[in-house]
């Protein structure tokens, strides 16, 4: 009863955060709730036991995203533009959401032992691990050999994020210190300019 009343609050919280996102003004108040929220859903993961999971949404969503949103905002600004909401994305948004619920509702109930990953695989992971892969350590097994190659996606979203976060600032530096170092030159070739009009 007291692990229901957790994930409804984590539920709740999560809720509260995305209207709060949603009635933001402000990218950067924007973006700090996307990092709240990723955060909130690692904790949800977590006890839901996925912490493979709640890892990646710790690193990926509340870590590199939040870095990565942060530099493109020193880019674009923090004002958000006012824009009409369009009939068709609008559709599009809902029809998914209502394919989402019917997905939902068709999965089996959490926890119950029937469901064919707690019939088939999770047994045959605990019992043939060892064996087969020679880690005696079942989730060390499985995220580096089983699941191995989603594991390799995973290191490639971050890495990829990694380097763009890398990108977005470099450049942003570049293109101050180029500004730094012209503005000088341009405002003595100005200065240059106005003598000669002036002569």
């Amino acid at each position: 009863m007291s692990e229901f009343f957790l994930n409804a609050i984590l539920m709740i919280f999560l809720a509260f955060i995305a209207i709060m996102a949603i009635r933001q003004n402000r990218l950067f108040g924007v973006v700090m709730l996307s990092g709240a929220y990723s955060l909130v859903a690692a904790t949800w993961f977590v006890v839901a036991d996925a912490v493979d999971v709640a890892f990646t949404e710790a690193a990926v969503g509340a870590g590199v995203s939040t870095v990565l949103a942060l530099g493109t905002l020193s880019l674009v600004g923090v004002e958000e533009k006012k824009r009409p909401i369009e009939p068709f994305a609008l559709v599009i948004a809902l029809g998914t959401g209502l394919l989402l619920l019917l997905a939902v509702l068709d999965m089996p109930s959490y926890g119950i032992a029937t469901t064919p990953i707690q019939l088939h695989v999770a047994p045959h992971y605990l019992l043939e691990s060892e064996r087969e892969i020679g880690v005696p350590n079942v989730v060390t097994s499985v995220l580096a050999s089983y699941r191995g190659f989603d594991t390799f996606g995973e290191t490639i979203v971050v890495f990829t994020a990694a380097i763009g976060v890398f990108l977005i600032i470099g450049g942003w530096t570049r293109a101050e210190r180029s500004g730094q170092e012209t503005s000088p030159a341009n405002e003595n070739r100005s200065n240059h300019t106005q003598e000669k009009s002036d002569a």
